[in-house]
Protein backbone atom coordinates (compact mmCIF):
# COMPACT_ATOMS: atom_id res chain seq x y z
CA UNK A 1 0.00 0.00 0.00
CA UNK A 2 0.91 3.65 -0.44
CA UNK A 3 -0.13 5.45 2.75
CA UNK A 4 -0.15 9.22 3.23
CA UNK A 5 -0.24 10.05 6.95
CA UNK A 6 -1.60 13.37 8.22
CA UNK A 7 -0.65 14.27 11.78
CA UNK A 8 0.16 17.69 13.24
CA UNK A 9 2.32 15.91 15.83
CA UNK A 10 5.22 13.62 14.97
CA UNK A 11 8.36 13.18 17.10
CA UNK A 12 10.18 15.13 18.28
CA UNK A 13 7.10 17.39 18.10
CA UNK A 14 4.08 16.56 20.26
CA UNK A 15 3.24 13.97 22.87
CA UNK A 16 1.93 10.42 22.97
CA UNK A 17 -0.31 10.66 19.91
CA UNK A 18 2.63 11.69 17.76
CA UNK A 19 4.66 8.77 19.08
CA UNK A 20 1.83 6.40 18.15
CA UNK A 21 1.85 7.80 14.62
CA UNK A 22 5.61 7.29 14.40
CA UNK A 23 5.49 3.69 15.64
CA UNK A 24 2.77 2.81 13.14
CA UNK A 25 4.49 4.56 10.24
CA UNK A 26 7.83 2.91 10.89
CA UNK A 27 6.23 -0.47 11.50
CA UNK A 28 4.21 -0.35 8.28
CA UNK A 29 7.25 0.84 6.31
CA UNK A 30 9.25 -2.07 7.70
CA UNK A 31 6.57 -4.39 6.35
CA UNK A 32 7.10 -3.03 2.85
CA UNK A 33 4.42 -0.34 2.61
CA UNK A 34 5.33 3.07 1.17
CA UNK A 35 4.65 5.71 3.84
CA UNK A 36 4.85 9.50 3.69
CA UNK A 37 3.95 11.91 6.53
CA UNK A 38 2.79 15.51 6.45
CA UNK A 39 3.38 17.02 9.89
CA UNK A 40 4.15 20.35 11.56
CA UNK A 41 7.58 21.94 11.50
CA UNK A 42 9.34 23.19 14.61
CA UNK A 43 12.41 25.36 14.90
CA UNK A 44 15.64 23.55 14.03
CA UNK A 45 14.11 20.49 12.38
CA UNK A 46 14.68 19.54 8.76
CA UNK A 47 11.81 20.41 6.45
CA UNK A 48 12.15 17.02 4.80
CA UNK A 49 13.93 13.80 5.77
CA UNK A 50 13.66 10.02 5.63
CA UNK A 51 13.64 8.07 8.90
CA UNK A 52 13.28 4.30 9.02
CA UNK A 53 12.07 4.33 5.38
CA UNK A 54 9.35 6.90 6.21
CA UNK A 55 9.48 10.16 4.24
CA UNK A 56 8.62 13.04 6.56
CA UNK A 57 7.62 16.48 5.28
CA UNK A 58 7.39 19.17 7.93
CA UNK A 59 5.20 22.16 7.14
CA UNK A 60 5.82 25.63 8.55
CA UNK A 61 2.75 26.38 10.66
CA UNK A 62 3.74 28.79 13.40
CA UNK A 63 4.31 26.20 16.11
CA UNK A 64 6.24 27.82 18.98
CA UNK A 65 6.71 24.89 21.37
CA UNK A 66 7.25 21.16 20.78
CA UNK A 67 4.74 20.13 23.43
CA UNK A 68 1.75 22.38 22.68
CA UNK A 69 -0.08 23.57 19.56
CA UNK A 70 -2.19 26.71 19.61
CA UNK A 71 -5.45 26.92 17.69
CA UNK A 72 -3.74 29.28 15.26
CA UNK A 73 -0.86 26.85 14.67
CA UNK A 74 -3.28 24.01 13.98
CA UNK A 75 -5.23 26.18 11.53
CA UNK A 76 -2.01 27.07 9.71
CA UNK A 77 -1.11 23.37 9.58
CA UNK A 78 -4.49 22.56 8.02
CA UNK A 79 -3.97 25.14 5.28
CA UNK A 80 -0.36 24.14 4.63
CA UNK A 81 -1.16 20.41 4.56
CA UNK A 82 -3.93 20.93 2.03
CA UNK A 83 -1.73 23.10 -0.15
CA UNK A 84 1.10 20.54 -0.14
CA UNK A 85 -1.06 17.43 0.08
CA UNK A 86 -3.18 17.98 -3.01
CA UNK A 87 -0.33 18.01 -5.57
CA UNK A 88 1.43 15.23 -3.61
CA UNK A 89 -1.61 12.97 -3.92
CA UNK A 90 -1.92 13.67 -7.64
CA UNK A 91 1.75 12.84 -8.28
CA UNK A 92 2.38 10.05 -5.75
CA UNK A 93 -1.11 8.48 -5.91
CA UNK A 94 -1.50 7.01 -2.41
CA UNK A 95 -4.05 4.26 -1.85
CA UNK A 96 -5.31 5.59 1.47
CA UNK A 97 -4.95 8.54 3.83
CA UNK A 98 -4.35 7.83 7.52
CA UNK A 99 -5.37 10.73 9.75
CA UNK A 100 -4.19 10.98 13.35
CA UNK A 101 -6.46 13.24 15.41
CA UNK A 102 -9.93 13.97 14.01
CA UNK A 103 -9.13 17.62 14.68
CA UNK A 104 -7.13 19.09 13.03
CA UNK A 105 -6.02 16.19 10.82
CA UNK A 106 -9.54 15.07 9.94
CA UNK A 107 -10.27 18.46 8.41
CA UNK A 108 -7.46 17.96 5.92
CA UNK A 109 -8.23 14.28 5.40
CA UNK A 110 -11.84 14.94 4.46
CA UNK A 111 -10.96 17.89 2.22
CA UNK A 112 -8.27 15.94 0.37
CA UNK A 113 -10.51 12.90 0.10
CA UNK A 114 -13.34 14.93 -1.43
CA UNK A 115 -10.92 16.53 -3.90
CA UNK A 116 -9.19 13.31 -4.99
CA UNK A 117 -11.45 10.37 -4.14
CA UNK A 118 -8.81 8.80 -1.88
CA UNK A 119 -10.47 7.31 1.24
CA UNK A 120 -9.29 8.27 4.70
CA UNK A 121 -9.06 6.49 8.06
CA UNK A 122 -9.19 8.38 11.36
CA UNK A 123 -7.38 7.39 14.54
CA UNK A 124 -8.87 9.28 17.50
CA UNK A 125 -6.58 9.80 20.49
CA UNK A 126 -8.97 11.53 23.00
CA UNK A 127 -7.99 15.22 22.80
CA UNK A 128 -9.72 15.32 19.42
CA UNK A 129 -13.01 14.18 20.97
CA UNK A 130 -15.38 16.71 22.63
CA UNK A 131 -15.03 16.38 26.40
CA UNK A 132 -11.83 14.34 26.18
CA UNK A 133 -9.55 17.05 27.52
CA UNK A 134 -11.93 19.90 28.38
CA UNK A 135 -9.28 22.06 30.00
CA UNK A 136 -7.48 22.22 26.63
CA UNK A 137 -10.18 21.97 23.97
CA UNK A 138 -13.58 22.90 25.40
CA UNK A 139 -13.29 26.47 24.14
CA UNK A 140 -12.19 25.32 20.68
CA UNK A 141 -15.01 22.81 20.32
CA UNK A 142 -17.57 25.53 20.98
CA UNK A 143 -16.51 26.93 17.61
CA UNK A 144 -15.58 23.85 15.58
CA UNK A 145 -18.04 21.21 16.82
CA UNK A 146 -20.77 22.04 14.28
CA UNK A 147 -18.30 21.20 11.50
CA UNK A 148 -16.90 17.96 12.93
CA UNK A 149 -19.70 15.37 12.47
CA UNK A 150 -19.04 15.26 8.71
CA UNK A 151 -15.38 14.41 9.37
CA UNK A 152 -16.35 11.28 11.29
CA UNK A 153 -19.28 10.37 9.01
CA UNK A 154 -17.28 10.49 5.77
CA UNK A 155 -14.27 8.51 7.01
CA UNK A 156 -13.90 5.06 5.46
CA UNK A 157 -13.03 3.68 8.90
CA UNK A 158 -12.67 5.16 12.38
CA UNK A 159 -10.36 3.77 15.08
CA UNK A 160 -10.13 4.77 18.75
CA UNK A 161 -7.08 4.01 20.87
CA UNK A 162 -9.10 2.87 23.90
CA UNK A 163 -12.58 1.75 24.89
CA UNK A 164 -12.96 4.97 26.85
CA UNK A 165 -12.11 7.12 23.82
CA UNK A 166 -14.58 5.12 21.72
CA UNK A 167 -17.34 5.48 24.31
CA UNK A 168 -16.84 9.24 24.57
CA UNK A 169 -16.70 9.70 20.80
CA UNK A 170 -19.91 7.78 20.20
CA UNK A 171 -21.82 10.19 22.45
CA UNK A 172 -21.20 12.84 19.80
CA UNK A 173 -20.62 10.87 16.58
CA UNK A 174 -22.87 7.81 16.10
CA UNK A 175 -20.64 6.05 13.56
CA UNK A 176 -18.95 2.62 13.70
CA UNK A 177 -15.76 2.93 15.75
CA UNK A 178 -13.39 0.08 16.51
CA UNK A 179 -10.71 -0.04 19.18
CA UNK A 180 -7.07 -0.72 18.34
CA UNK A 181 -4.84 -0.01 21.33
CA UNK A 182 -1.53 1.76 21.13
CA UNK A 183 1.26 -0.76 20.82
CA UNK A 184 4.89 -1.08 21.82
CA UNK A 185 7.84 -3.05 20.49
CA UNK A 186 8.29 -5.58 23.27
CA UNK A 187 11.63 -6.75 21.92
CA UNK A 188 13.03 -3.22 22.03
CA UNK A 189 11.78 -2.45 25.56
CA UNK A 190 13.41 -4.47 28.31
CA UNK A 191 12.90 -3.98 32.04
CA UNK A 192 15.81 -2.54 33.98
CA UNK A 193 17.15 -3.73 37.32
CA UNK A 194 14.66 -3.74 40.16
CA UNK A 195 14.14 -2.19 42.53
CA UNK A 196 16.38 0.87 42.58
CA UNK A 197 18.16 2.20 45.66
CA UNK A 198 16.13 4.15 46.56
CA UNK A 199 13.08 3.18 44.44
CA UNK A 200 12.48 5.68 41.65
CA UNK A 201 9.10 7.03 40.65
CA UNK A 202 8.58 8.70 37.28
CA UNK A 203 5.97 11.11 35.94
CA UNK A 204 6.16 11.57 32.14
CA UNK A 205 3.98 14.04 30.28
CA UNK A 206 2.95 17.63 29.79
CA UNK A 207 2.88 19.82 32.86
CA UNK A 208 -0.80 20.57 32.28
CA UNK A 209 -4.04 20.32 34.24
CA UNK A 210 -4.94 17.11 32.41
CA UNK A 211 -1.84 15.38 33.76
CA UNK A 212 -2.20 16.82 37.29
CA UNK A 213 1.56 17.26 38.00
CA UNK A 214 1.08 19.28 41.20
CA UNK A 215 -0.59 16.26 42.76
CA UNK A 216 2.68 14.34 42.37
CA UNK A 217 4.41 16.75 44.75
CA UNK A 218 1.48 16.91 47.17
CA UNK A 219 1.20 13.13 47.44
CA UNK A 220 4.91 12.57 47.92
CA UNK A 221 5.18 15.34 50.50
CA UNK A 222 3.26 13.03 52.81
CA UNK A 223 5.68 10.14 52.26
CA UNK A 224 8.90 11.80 53.35
CA UNK A 225 9.77 9.00 55.74
CA UNK A 226 9.91 6.41 52.95
CA UNK A 227 12.86 6.00 50.56
CA UNK A 228 12.20 7.33 47.03
CA UNK A 229 13.36 9.69 44.33
CA UNK A 230 10.97 11.12 41.73
CA UNK A 231 11.74 12.09 38.12
CA UNK A 232 9.30 14.41 36.36
CA UNK A 233 9.96 14.20 32.62
CA UNK A 234 8.25 16.92 30.61
CA UNK A 235 7.44 20.58 30.47
CA UNK A 236 4.49 22.91 30.16
CA UNK A 237 2.56 25.79 31.63
CA UNK A 238 2.44 24.33 35.16
CA UNK A 239 6.17 23.82 35.53
CA UNK A 240 6.71 27.08 37.50
CA UNK A 241 3.93 26.03 39.88
CA UNK A 242 5.54 22.62 40.34
CA UNK A 243 8.91 24.22 41.05
CA UNK A 244 7.32 26.58 43.57
CA UNK A 245 5.58 23.67 45.32
CA UNK A 246 8.87 21.78 45.54
CA UNK A 247 10.53 24.76 47.21
CA UNK A 248 7.61 25.26 49.58
CA UNK A 249 7.64 21.61 50.68
CA UNK A 250 11.43 21.36 50.87
CA UNK A 251 11.48 18.40 48.49
CA UNK A 252 13.50 19.85 45.61
CA UNK A 253 16.50 17.57 46.26
CA UNK A 254 14.33 14.47 46.01
CA UNK A 255 13.05 15.40 42.53
CA UNK A 256 14.65 15.58 39.10
CA UNK A 257 12.90 17.79 36.52
CA UNK A 258 14.25 16.90 33.09
CA UNK A 259 12.43 19.47 30.98
CA UNK A 260 11.03 18.45 27.60
CA UNK A 261 12.81 15.36 26.27
CA UNK A 262 12.44 13.12 23.24
CA UNK A 263 10.56 9.79 23.44
CA UNK A 264 13.69 7.63 23.54
CA UNK A 265 14.97 9.64 26.48
CA UNK A 266 11.73 8.91 28.33
CA UNK A 267 12.30 5.20 27.72
CA UNK A 268 15.85 5.57 29.04
CA UNK A 269 14.43 7.02 32.28
CA UNK A 270 11.89 4.17 32.47
CA UNK A 271 14.79 1.71 32.39
CA UNK A 272 16.07 3.30 35.61
CA UNK A 273 12.67 3.55 37.30
CA UNK A 274 10.35 1.34 39.33
CA UNK A 275 6.93 3.05 39.47
CA UNK A 276 5.01 5.10 36.94
CA UNK A 277 3.14 7.71 38.98
CA UNK A 278 0.61 9.58 36.84
CA UNK A 279 -2.36 11.13 38.72
CA UNK A 280 -3.99 12.09 35.41
CA UNK A 281 -7.49 13.52 35.17
CA UNK A 282 -8.07 12.38 31.56
CA UNK A 283 -6.27 10.05 29.14
CA UNK A 284 -6.93 8.10 25.96
CA UNK A 285 -4.59 5.12 26.04
CA UNK A 286 -1.38 6.80 27.16
CA UNK A 287 1.74 5.66 25.33
CA UNK A 288 3.79 6.17 28.48
CA UNK A 289 1.48 3.76 30.28
CA UNK A 290 1.92 1.02 27.68
CA UNK A 291 5.68 1.63 27.60
CA UNK A 292 5.77 1.44 31.39
CA UNK A 293 4.11 -1.98 31.25
CA UNK A 294 6.68 -3.19 28.75
CA UNK A 295 9.51 -1.82 30.89
CA UNK A 296 8.13 -3.65 33.90
CA UNK A 297 7.09 -0.67 36.01
CA UNK A 298 4.40 -0.81 38.66
CA UNK A 299 1.62 1.71 37.99
CA UNK A 300 -0.04 4.14 40.38
CA UNK A 301 -2.33 6.20 38.18
CA UNK A 302 -5.43 8.37 38.11
CA UNK A 303 -8.80 6.85 37.26
CA UNK A 304 -8.67 8.33 33.80
CA UNK A 305 -9.72 6.73 30.52
CA UNK A 306 -7.30 4.17 29.15
CA UNK A 307 -5.19 3.96 32.30
CA UNK A 308 -7.89 1.74 33.77
CA UNK A 309 -7.23 -0.73 30.93
CA UNK A 310 -3.57 -1.08 31.93
CA UNK A 311 -3.95 -1.96 35.60
CA UNK A 312 -4.91 -5.17 37.36
CA UNK A 313 -5.77 -3.68 40.72
CA UNK A 314 -3.46 -4.95 43.43
CA UNK A 315 -1.48 -7.05 40.95
CA UNK A 316 0.58 -4.63 38.88
CA UNK A 317 -0.64 -1.32 40.28
CA UNK A 318 -3.41 0.81 41.68
CA UNK A 319 -5.98 3.15 40.12
CA UNK A 320 -7.06 6.06 42.32
CA UNK A 321 -9.27 9.10 42.08
CA UNK A 322 -6.85 11.75 40.80
CA UNK A 323 -7.79 14.15 43.61
CA UNK A 324 -7.62 11.56 46.39
CA UNK A 325 -4.24 12.29 47.94
CA UNK A 326 -4.65 9.77 50.76
CA UNK A 327 -5.53 6.90 48.42
CA UNK A 328 -2.44 7.56 46.34
CA UNK A 329 -0.25 7.76 49.42
CA UNK A 330 -1.65 4.44 50.61
CA UNK A 331 -0.97 2.82 47.22
CA UNK A 332 2.58 4.11 47.03
CA UNK A 333 3.27 3.07 50.62
CA UNK A 334 2.49 -0.54 49.69
CA UNK A 335 5.18 -0.49 47.01
CA UNK A 336 7.80 1.74 48.59
CA UNK A 337 7.67 -0.10 51.88
CA UNK A 338 8.02 -3.65 50.53
CA UNK A 339 10.66 -4.42 47.88
CA UNK A 340 9.33 -7.96 47.32
CA UNK A 341 5.88 -6.58 46.59
CA UNK A 342 7.34 -4.01 44.23
CA UNK A 343 9.22 -6.71 42.33
CA UNK A 344 6.06 -8.82 42.02
CA UNK A 345 4.09 -5.86 40.65
CA UNK A 346 6.82 -5.06 38.16
CA UNK A 347 6.93 -8.65 36.90
CA UNK A 348 3.15 -8.67 36.43
CA UNK A 349 3.30 -5.45 34.39
CA UNK A 350 5.73 -7.02 31.96
CA UNK A 351 3.43 -10.03 31.59
CA UNK A 352 0.43 -7.79 30.86
CA UNK A 353 2.37 -5.87 28.20
CA UNK A 354 1.85 -8.78 25.81
CA UNK A 355 -1.65 -7.45 25.13
CA UNK A 356 -0.10 -4.43 23.44
CA UNK A 357 2.49 -6.06 21.20
CA UNK A 358 3.11 -3.67 18.30
CA UNK A 359 3.09 -6.50 15.77
CA UNK A 360 -0.51 -7.34 16.63
CA UNK A 361 -1.44 -3.66 16.41
CA UNK A 362 0.19 -3.42 12.97
CA UNK A 363 -1.77 -6.48 11.82
CA UNK A 364 -5.00 -4.76 12.82
CA UNK A 365 -4.10 -1.50 11.07
CA UNK A 366 -3.05 -3.29 7.89
CA UNK A 367 -6.50 -4.85 7.77
CA UNK A 368 -8.29 -1.56 8.44
CA UNK A 369 -6.31 0.37 5.84
CA UNK A 370 -6.69 -2.36 3.21
CA UNK A 371 -10.45 -2.48 3.76
CA UNK A 372 -10.66 1.30 3.57
CA UNK A 373 -9.00 1.20 0.14
CA UNK A 374 -12.03 -0.64 -1.22
CA UNK A 375 -14.18 2.47 -0.93
CA UNK A 376 -12.15 4.12 -3.73
CA UNK A 377 -12.77 1.24 -6.09
CA UNK A 378 -16.55 1.19 -5.76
Amino acid sequence: MRILVLSHEYPPVGGGGGRVAQDLCEGLAQRGHAVQVLTAHYNGLDLEEVRQNVRIRRLVSGRHAPYVASFGAMLQYVLAAYRVGLPLIRSWKPDVLHVHFAVPGGVIGRALSRATGIPYVITAHLGDVPGGTPEKTERWFRWVYPFTPAIWRDAARVVAVSAYTRQLAMRHYPVPIEVIPNGVDLQALCPGAHPGEPPRLIFAGRFAEQKNPLQVVRVLSGLRELPWHCVMAGDGALRPAVEAELQATGLAERFTLTGWIEPQQVVDWFERSDILFMPSRSEGLPVVGVQALAMGLALVVGRAGGFVELVEEGQNGFVCDPENTQAMQNALSVLLGDSAQLIAFRQRSRELAGRFDLQNVLDAYEQVLAQAMQRKRR
